[in-house]
């Protein structure tokens, strides 16, 4: 079956919701109508309903008809801080505002299989729908952690998923073990000494020490990662100066750090601190830098990995949904609950070939109800009655 016959019932009503929070969307921690519409929702189908966890976070809690264990479902609520260059009739009605990942269209799958689970109640146990505000960056997992989230709200295990345009519409993948990246941000901070741009020999030149930095940083992974451990440094900003005629005092390199292995952050982070000593020496100047652990490995347990392309072939088929091989280089804040709670998260195609996180991303809204069957029917598998 494609979807579950209930759920594809009310399909356009997912649908509208979809575009409703589309042309609403809102960043990190400021989801305060996004999650109304969720607990709104949410309260209208009889399910127990918890704000404010993790600053703008909304818990769901729905018994079933008998005791048991318990299934956590997790969804992710934020927008991207980007303008949308679709032109859609429900494009974004905010400057510097876009859901470009998806993350609206999480949120309703979400929605739609707790309907689903609220109007059939076929398992035995609990199901906690978690929606997560700031994914993007801002910490979203580790904010509603930090608030007691499994404490207040206990699961066994813990499911996600995630829209993928770039794989085949209702193909479900999901890699057991490390399947995305750790990250950190860095940023380096250079102070020198300006000067007249006509007279550099006065100056303790900023720019000429981070140009350098910037080439010799790329020297972490070709020579002291193992080949056979991925890695990426990525310089993505330089900040420095402002008049065409003064050598300017200070600069800022900023960027990112990718990883599936916690020894080779911290060699990379090591070598990132010693190369700021090295060229603090060098240039006679002062270089610092401020490394941010952002995002944990994301780790899919090997058995509920299999648990969950268990669930999804019983909607998607048995050809389409397999385990994958690829690591994924982006990250996700969900890693930090699966650090907590044994789980997986897989990935569905849909229409589009337009990445996320580029303007023009365009989420298919064919695959709400396929995405809400897969996590109702994890539920129904793994509570059975």
């Amino acid at each position: 079956m494609p979807t579950l016959p209930r759920i594809q019932e009310y399909a356009d009503e997912l649908t509208a919701i979809r575009r409703d929070l589309h042309e609403n969307p809102e960043n990190g921690f400021e989801e305060t109508r996004t999650a109304g519409i969720v607990a709104e929702k949410l309260k209208s189908w009889g399910i127990e309903v918890h704000t404010g966890i993790g600053k703008t976070g909304v818990v769901g809690v729905l018994s079933g008809k008998g005791g048991g264990r318990t299934i956590g479902l997790r969804a992710d609520m934020d927008a991207l801080p980007m303008d949308e260059e679709t032109n859609l009739p429900w494009r974004s009605k905010l400057q510097g505002k876009f859901h470009g990942c998806g993350h609206d269209g999480h949120t309703t799958m979400l929605l739609g299989a707790a309907r689903y689970l609220a109007e059939t109640r076929q398992f035995s146990g609990k199901a906690v729908f978690i929606f997560q505000p700031a994914e993007e960056g801002l910490g979203g997992a580790r904010a509603m952690l930090a608030d007691g989230l499994f404490q207040r709200f206990p699961c066994d295990e813990i499911y996600g998923m995630h829209n993928n345009p770039q794989e085949a519409p209702n193909k479900i993948g999901v890699k057991p073990g490390p399947a995305m990246a750790g990250s950190t941000f860095f940023d380096i901070y250079v102070k020198g000494v300006g000067s007249h741009g006509a007279m550099p020999h006065h100056a303790k030149d900023p720019i000429l020490a981070v140009t350098s930095l910037v080439q010799t940083l790329q020297s972490i992974v070709s020579r002291n990662v193992p080949a056979t451990m991925p890695a990426v440094v990525s310089v993505t900003q330089i900040h420095s100066g402002s008049a065409y005629n003064v050598v300017p005092d200070k600069a800022v390199i900023c960027g990112t750090i990718r990883y599936f292995d916690d020894e080779v952050k911290e060699l990379i982070h090591a070598r990132i601190r010693d190369m700021c000593e090295g060229f603090s020496k060098t240039f006679g100047i002062e270089v610092t830098a401020d490394l941010r652990e952002i995002f944990d490995v994301l780790v899919n347990d090997a058995r509920l990995t299999d648990a969950y392309l268990d669930a999804a072939r019983d909607i998607v088929g048995a050809d389409n949904a397999s385990e994958t091989i690829e690591l994924v280089t982006g990250s996700e804040d969900f890693a930090d609950m699966l650090k907590v709670v044994p789980g997986a998260y897989c990935t569905i195609g849909h229409g589009g070939n337009v990445p996320v996180h580029n303007p023009r991303f365009v989420f298919d809204d064919a695959i709400l109800p396929v995405g809400a069957s897969v996590m109702a029917r994890i539920v129904e598998k793994r509570l059975p009655l």
